[in-house]
């Protein structure tokens, strides 16, 4: 069967003077991500900290600090600008606008102010944009340019992720993957999870060998959303719903350390009644990581999904 091997984000050969990128998705600040930046940063300033003092200030509320409105907003242009980039150089001329509270959406774009192979190295260049991000009101809440060093390799890209667009058959090897942390056992609280075998380190280190891999066993509610979340720019991006998962299971585990990857089969398309706008994809979504390294790494399947998906079409929708 055909395997597509999807890729993201841009090269050097990708970017013109001019071109303007609008960013996917934006980004509210809820209360939780708030709280969790504001106390991670060690944040003093009291507009961050004290309703009462930001109120008294002339603020409506608590204010978002600049550093959390310049991740959100940075971090939305990395997907055109900087995924693929060797380093980010250097920020230029940073402005903040209108204050952030929670509650507000952030939406960014970029655009290309220049581009420049290296002289020294072939494979390397410098692209110069500038990014601004806006509130759901569409005003400005910080502009700022920057430099970024960007490889100059050619690369297969297919963003297209309409109904029309999927063929029964192909394999789509999604290019991104995330290493699972320790940070699982604080996620695996949040969610009201209060298995032992996810948490409880002195237990397993009493009996090692009753415990699967002797150690804590990342909660599987994870590698789930994990895989689901590595395939969505490829396949869901376009998704209105998941309809319905008929079958699915863990095949290995998943220990803090692993890095997590994704490949989904597309294995039918259908009609969805009544609604010609749409059609229903059927997929098989797999995770795996690897064991090993280098050139004796082994490819170690971890979970599968069998997978139905609301989609639009393309027809109807551009």
């Amino acid at each position: 069967m055909p395997v597509i091997r999807k890729q993201h984000g841009h090269f050097l050969d990708d970017f013109r003077p001019g071109q303007v990128f609008r960013h996917k998705r934006g980004k509210t600040i809820t209360e939780g991500l708030f709280a969790v930046f504001t106390d991670f940063s060690m944040t003093t300033n009291p507009l961050s900290k004290n309703a009462r003092y930001a109120r008294a200030f002339g603020f409506r509320d608590m204010v978002v600090p600049p550093g959390l409105v310049m991740a959100v907003v940075f971090s939305q242009s990395v997907e055109d600008v900087s995924e693929n980039a060797r380093a980010n150089l250097e920020y230029i001329d940073m402005r903040f606008g209108v204050p952030v509270y929670t509650g507000d959406t952030l939406e960014a774009e970029t655009t290309v102010l220049s581009v420049r192979a290296s002289t020294r190295d072939p494979s390397l260049g410098v692209v110069h944009v500038q990014t601004t991000g806006r509130n759901q009101d569409g005003d400005v809440a910080l502009t700022f340019q920057r430099k970024v060093q960007v490889w100059n390799l050619a690369h297969l890209s297919s963003p297209d992720t309409y109904f029309e667009d999927f063929r029964p058959g192909d394999v789509l090897e999604h290019s991104r993957g995330r290493v699972v942390t320790t940070d699982h056992i604080l996620l695996t609280g949040m969610l009201d999870n209060t298995s032992q075998v996810h948490c409880n380190q002195w237990m397993v280190d009493q009996q090692p060998e009753r415990y699967v891999g002797g150690q804590l066993i990342v909660f599987g509610g994870i590698p789930f959303n994990l895989c689901l979340g590595l395939s969505s720019a490829d396949v869901a991006d376009n998704s209105l719903a998941d309809l319905r998962y008929a079958t699915g299971r863990h095949t290995a585990p998943v220990f803090a350390g692993d890095t997590v990857f994704a490949s989904t089969e597309i294995r039918a398309l259908q009609d969805l009644q009544g609604r010609p706008d749409l059609g229903v994809l059927s997929v098989v979504l797999r995770g795996h990581k690897f064991g090993g390294k280098g050139t004796s790494a082994e490819k170690v399947e971890i979970f599968y999904l069998e997978r139905e998906l609301v989609v639009k079409r393309r027809s109807h929708y551009t």
